[in-house]
């Protein structure tokens, strides 16, 4: 089994957003925590980023945070809600010999649930990181942690990473 980690929209304009039980600051530390215990273990590391379709400039904060990407990390830059469509991660993913995600960032209802629901429909295993994402509000993130990501695959937390 080959996992990657992914790590979803950890971009300053969306770390300083009101997002609840986690603090973006505590999603981004447990996230760098995860992306040094995978890149320790020779697993790829995918830093995803989101850019508006069709405009000429992004907003400000729409890069990674500080310290985030590494050289040898899969970056990728998406123009929708989730990490597959359109832009070539299936194919980067298997080319590394991946059959397992593991997603954490922000936010848990968009972001990473959608980027989830592609990876299970692409064949993937999908594992989620419930204390290293948060969402727009802490019922809706528990929901989905305690509902609907049980469904998909397996709920841990950062501690079982690193």
């Amino acid at each position: 089994m080959t996992s990657a980690l992914i790590l979803i929209d950890l971009m300053p304009r969306i770390v300083a957003l009101p997002v609840a039980p986690h603090t973006g600051e505590e999603v981004v530390e447990r996230c760098r925590r995860l992306a040094g215990a995978f890149r320790a273990n020779g697993r790829p590391v995918v830093p995803v980023r989101v850019e508006r379709p069709g405009v000429a400039e992004q907003p400000p904060g729409s890069g990674f945070v500080e310290g985030l990407v590494l050289p040898g990390d899969l970056v990728v830059v998406k123009r929708t809600v989730g990490a597959f469509h359109g832009t070539g991660l299936d194919d980067r993913l298997r080319r590394h010999g991946v059959d397992t995600v593991v997603l954490a960032g922000l936010v848990t209802t968009m972001g990473v649930e959608s980027t989830a629901r592609a990876a299970s429909d692409h064949g993937y295993a999908v594992e989620f990181v419930a204390d290293a994402m948060s969402g727009f509000a802490a019922d809706e993130h528990d929901f989905a942690v305690q509902r609907v990501f049980p469904r998909f695959g397996a709920v841990r937390h950062t501690a079982d990473y690193a």
